[in-house]
């Protein structure tokens, strides 16, 4: 009798499983899995695009138990991280016009000497070991392209030898290192890739030097950077976003302390305690990069770091991959109807995908993911394809 009873309580149970299940496999299938949204205005660079990138017209499979953007955000970057191994890379140290020194590190031992380069701009902390540049130096791999990291000052494992570091809106160093590149692989062909913070900075160069970064640069690549500051910013200061944003400013406080001291006297001669406070990226901006960098206010540095209103400048080709729910750029602040308008500039909104997640697969511990695929595919066709040239 008890068994009977025990059965009979049991019984519920089960079928709520079945029904959950039901329901979450009806819910992943017709609304999570999607096609890429492709915006970019007619023209042979689409045309390109459309012909030669069969991801374009294939739906993306987010990882069933993380499609979730925060949990997309965060399990990516940890099982990466984990599961990757580091790269064995060829350092090369430069120095740049004032004194100042970063580390190029280059993955380039499959390679011969005419293969094309493309050089990879991290995010806000990273350096070459970062997870996500793991992914992509080992994407270039496969298809015979060098990459060559740029490690911002003071990062990478090399300490300040002047009192500068960087920031979002300046691109001078990029600049010296492209030049550089071009001047040490002449005949060559290069191309860039920015990832968040590093996105800013690659389109703040493309958009200052318009014309003259065509001549450089065959085709840039940038992954998930926030191309509206203003939103994005206010995005990750509501809600449960303020845990991520809390997250960055602690990390950019310890970065920015290693190099304070980096040295013995300290690098940097203003007072940096209430930059180390800084529970938010905005109020570390304020505290640190907006003095450091001589601009006005916060506002200021935003307005120059911002890639929005900027997309008429650009002359390179750019391909851009957005996921409509990173929590550090709302879809509505991606400058879509600006971009329908100009053939040289592509985006790819996926509708998963995070903040440099696009985890695809039941279990996603091989490194080729969604952006790396993407990314791949995209040089392949600009710099290898010999009709492009």
């Amino acid at each position: 009798m008890l068994s009977y009873f025990a059965d009979a309580f049991e019984l519920p149970k089960m079928y709520f499983f079945v029904l959950f299940m039901i329901g979450f496999y009806m819910y992943y299938i017709f609304e999570v899995v999607k096609a890429p949204q492709l915006v970019c205005a007619q023209g042979d660079f689409r045309k390109l695009i459309e012909e030669n990138i069969d991801m374009i017209n294939k739906k993306y499979w987010p990882t069933p138990w993380c499609f979730e953007s925060r949990a997309q955000t965060i399990i990516a970057s940890f099982l990466r991280g984990k599961l990757i191994p580091d790269v064995e890379y060829r350092r090369e140290l430069l120095t740049l016009a004032d004194g100042g020194q970063v580390a190029l590190d280059w993955a380039d031992d499959h390679c011969n000497s005419s293969s094309p380069i493309v050089i990879i701009l991290p995010g806000l902390t990273g350096a070459s070991q970062a997870d996500y540049i793991k992914c992509l130096v080992s994407g270039a791999r496969d298809i015979g392209i060098r990459c060559v990291i740029f490690n911002n000052r003071g990062l990478g494992g090399v300490a300040l030898k002047t009192p500068r570091a960087y920031c979002a809106a300046n691109c001078d160093d990029f600049t010296e290192v492209l030049d550089h590149v071009r001047k040490s692989h002449p005949n060559v062909p290069i191309g860039a890739t920015g990832i968040s913070m590093g996105g800013l900075v690659l389109g703040n160069y493309l958009a200052k030097n318009g014309e003259i970064a065509a001549q450089k640069l065959k085709a840039a690549f940038i992954l998930s950077t926030p191309w509206n500051v203003f939103k994005g910013l206010e995005n990750i200061e509501s809600g449960i976003n303020i845990l991520l944003n809390r997250y960055l400013a602690e990390e950019l406080s310890k970065v920015v302390q290693k190099m304070h001291y980096s040295k013995k006297s300290g690098v940097f001669d203003k007072d940096l305690t209430e930059a180390f406070k800084s529970k938010t990226l905005r109020e570390f901006d304020a505290a640190f990069t907006t003095k450091h960098f001589g601009y006005r206010d916060v506002y200021d540095y935003y307005e120059n770091a911002t890639l929005h209103n900027k997309l008429h400048l650009i002359e390179v080709p750019v391909l851009c991959l957005n996921a409509a729910d990173d929590p550090f750029q709302p879809l509505e602040a991606i400058p879509l109807q600006e971009a329908s308008k100009y053939e040289n500039i592509a985006f790819v909104i996926t509708k998963r995908g995070g903040h440099i997640g696009f985890l695809e697969g039941l279990w996603p511990t091989q490194q080729e993911q969604y952006m790396t695929k993407l990314f791949k595919q995209y040089f392949h066709i600009m710099l290898m394809n010999k009709k492009n040239e």
